[in-house]
């Protein structure tokens, strides 16, 4: 497929994986190309929010380098449901998108959170009031690290319980789809490590990997768009590998 002026950007979820959506920004501006509306998941969705208010690749890159500290946007909670108190990610999202509400984006944006009561899709866009910030908050709320994102008295979590990679959502016919949990984010030998710990941790993060594949799998089969799928090869790093952010940023460039 060639991508043409109007077709939907959509990014998924991944953690720092999702750094490797800027080599795919990267490319899209070296092309002159600007998406007609953006739907991102998560890590996905922090991205594809920079890119909907407007900043550049090399904007959304400077603030992902001050991400790549973790002390910056790390604070550790002793009480609740959650590892990390959001409080100074909710400090770095206001910096970024004040008080803008998803309606005020200069590109149309969808941002999909899970309701936490019953497993729900909720796709926060233009239709709801909404700030930015919150939305994303909710979008990228991993269960049992992250604080869950109560608004209107809903409890949110991450996008990725329901849809990582939000091809189901996007409007328009043509989608350019990055997904960096996709089929070239595992390796498929068994974790085979010296010590039986690093096994363990292994074996478990190829088998949410592997979930939230086989998600994506379905959702592909089901959607009736023209997809330009785009799956960097992010096996090699983990998805708390914030420190190196050059290396997978580059995973996503030159594959458009």
């Amino acid at each position: 497929m060639r991508l043409n002026k109007n077709f939907s950007l959509v990014l998924s979820g991944g953690g720092a994986l999702g750094i490797a959506h800027l080599g795919v920004l990267e490319d899209l501006e070296d092309r002159g190309l600007i998406p007609s509306e953006i739907v991102g998941t998560s890590m996905g969705g922090i991205v594809g929010a920079c890119v909907a208010i407007g900043l550049k690749e090399k904007e959304i890159f400077a603030l992902i380098e001050e991400f790549s500290n973790l002390f910056n946007w790390i604070k550790f909670s002793f009480k609740g449901n959650s590892i990390i108190k959001s409080e100074k990610i909710e400090d770095i999202f206001e910096t970024i998108f004040g008080d803008l509400k998803i309606k005020e984006a200069k590109i149309p944006l969808k941002l999909i959170a899970t309701k936490l009561s019953d497993g729900d899709k909720k796709v926060f866009s233009k239709d709801d009031e909404i700030y930015i910030k919150d939305a994303l908050l909710a979008t990228m709320a991993i269960p049992g690290i992250f604080e869950e994102k109560v608004i209107d008295g809903v409890a949110y979590g991450d996008g990725f319980l329901c849809e990582n990679l939000g091809i189901l959502e996007a409007d328009l016919d043509d989608v350019l789809a990055v997904d960096v949990l996709g089929k070239n984010s595992f390796y498929r030998s068994l974790p085979n490590n010296f010590l039986k710990t690093k096994n363990v941790l292994d074996m478990f993060e190829k088998s949410m990997r592997l979930l939230i594949y086989n998600q994506t799998k379905t959702n592909l089969k089901n959607c009736k768009k023209d997809i330009l799928l785009i799956e960097p090869d992010t096996k090699e790093y983990k998805t708390f590998h914030f420190h190196k952010f050059k290396e997978i940023k580059e995973l996503g460039k030159g594959l458009l």
